[in-house]
């Protein structure tokens, strides 16, 4: 039977620490897992203490679940999981580095070296295999969504906070469907900071990437769904602290261990941030790290058109897949956003793949040998924010899975299929984050047909029951 060692009685209590790694280790009291053990608690480096980890691991499989700040590469990367069999040396590597490294601070951030060991199955333990990691770097901020749709900004009653950021949202839509996500970026030394910080962790997006600034406030965003179907926004920057991550504030090693750099371009338009993004780049590159590109269009937030226009053009030949929608095109072209000539003249000799995405139509898609388009679903759109956040999400986690997708034309159908779907259903909420779909949702949302399921009537598998169906779910796991 598991024995629960819990840090907060270490300190009450009398017991020296010394006597509680002779305890644990003795073989009546020799536990198959300790449930809970924060290093905060207690010093990393006192021998008895690596004496205690080493027994342990030495004597059983484990499986360590870190919530942010070591800088150890993981043994397995799956929503934090490290899993290390015998591997002594490693683990008090990842003890003495936990505590040190992540510059988080405030209540909710200070999770460096959290730990808590699990029994594992031996067998399992041994099939296990790592899932890759996405880094998606930007802004990540507060978005005010209006809680009457249709109206103007002015002319809404009131407001409902949201987290969103597009970088953000697909590192959350990525793990919301089982992927393994960073967020790298700044936010605000405010409360709104700390919340989207423990919004990340609850999550399960590793969060040791972020740094708080102390002199400039976390972005917020008023955005709105008019009558015609346009999206409306309003942004108090000026500066905000995603506007002022620093080079030197980049965490190294957190973007070579990616897969796959996802980015967008609002990041490129200040200093210092576009020079960390520039940077970021640079390192995920020479380490051999895809690189994934959404533009994101935001013209109130450049000095002008030809400002955003040759700033979104200036990386545009670096990126391994690029995701653009038809307002996008028309932007960067000038041409026919529905046509392939104007899509495939922001084709570059590098790029892996090109998508266009197009709402309720479903998307178009570009590779070097082949072409197409997915048919999308159609809905009552209640919030459009984030679909497009989610339509990524769903692509990069199919992609990091199995990176021949460019070149299987029947397996790109399939995952742009299933990102269709985790667009779709984000439209259905207000917000973007709150919105992301579950891979669960996703499934049963592309296996019990589209049209009945997203019925704007309760009826037996309607979209409203549906989608309270996914909120208790996601609350149990």
């Amino acid at each position: 039977m598991a024995t629960v060692f819990s840090s907060s009685a270490l300190i009450a209590g009398s017991t020296p620490v010394t006597d509680f790694a002779r305890s644990a280790t003795s073989p009546e009291n020799h536990p198959c897992s300790v449930a809970h053990v924060s290093s905060r608690n207690f010093k990393h480096k006192t021998p008895s203490v690596k004496s205690f980890f080493s027994s342990h691991v030495k004597q059983s499989s484990v499986l360590l679940l870190s919530k942010g700040g070591c800088k150890q590469p993981p043994l397995l990367s799956h929503s934090f999981l490290h899993h290390n069999r015998n591997s002594v040396a490693a683990l008090s590597s990842h003890f003495q580095e936990g505590y040190k490294g992540s510059k988080l601070r405030g209540n909710v951030a200070r999770h460096q070296g959290n730990v808590k060991c699990m029994a594992a199955d031996n067998g399992r333990a041994n099939q296990a295999k790592p899932l890759e990691l996405v880094v998606c770097f930007g802004e990540m901020l507060i978005d005010f969504v209006p809680t009457v749709g249709g109206l103007s900004l002015a002319d809404a009653p009131a407001f409902k906070k949201a987290p969103g950021g597009a970088p953000a949202n697909v590192a959350v839509g990525i793990a919301r469907l089982g992927g393994n996500a960073a967020f790298m970026g700044k936010v605000g030394d405010d409360e709104f900071g700390y919340m989207l910080v423990k919004i990340l962790e609850e999550n399960r997006v590793e969060s040791r990437g972020v740094r708080f600034d102390p002199g400039a406030r976390t972005a917020l965003a008023f955005v709105t769904l008019r009558e015609d179907g346009e999206r409306e926004f309003m942004f108090y920057r000026n500066p905000s602290a995603d506007m002022l991550l620093d080079v030197h504030e980049l965490d190294v090693e957190l973007i070579q261990q990616a897969t796959i750099l996802h980015y967008g371009s609002i990041s490129l338009i200040a200093e210092p941030c576009r020079s960390a993004h520039l940077k970021a780049m640079e390192i995920a590159r020479k380490a051999g790290v895809l690189l994934s590109y959404d533009p994101n269009l935001r013209l109130p937030l450049w000095s002008s058109p030809e400002a955003a226009r040759e700033g979104i053009k200036s990386i545009w030949d670096q990126a391994d897949i690029i995701k653009i929608s038809e307002e996008e095109i028309s932007f960067l072209t000038g041409g026919d956003p529905y046509s392939d000539e104007a899509a495939m003249s922001l084709w570059h000799p590098n790029l892996k793949l090109l998508l266009v995405t197009e709402g309720a139509n479903g998307c178009r898609y570009y590779t070097k040998d082949f072409s197409g388009k997915v048919k999308g679903l159609t809905v009552s759109p209640v919030d459009t924010t984030g679909a497009g956040d989610a339509f990524v999400g769903g692509l990069l986690t199919a992609l990091v899975r199995d990176l021949n997708l460019f070149e299987d034309e029947t397996k790109l159908r399939e995952a742009l299929k299933f990102a269709n779907a985790c667009g779709a259903i984000t439209t259905t909420e207000r917000g973007a984050i709150p919105a992301l779909p579950d891979r669960d949702t996703v499934m049963r949302l592309i296996n019990r047909g589209r049209e009945s399921m997203l019925s704007p009537t309760p009826e037996p598998y309607s979209w409203q029951g549906y989608t309270r169906w996914r909120i208790r779910t996601s609350h149990s796991n």
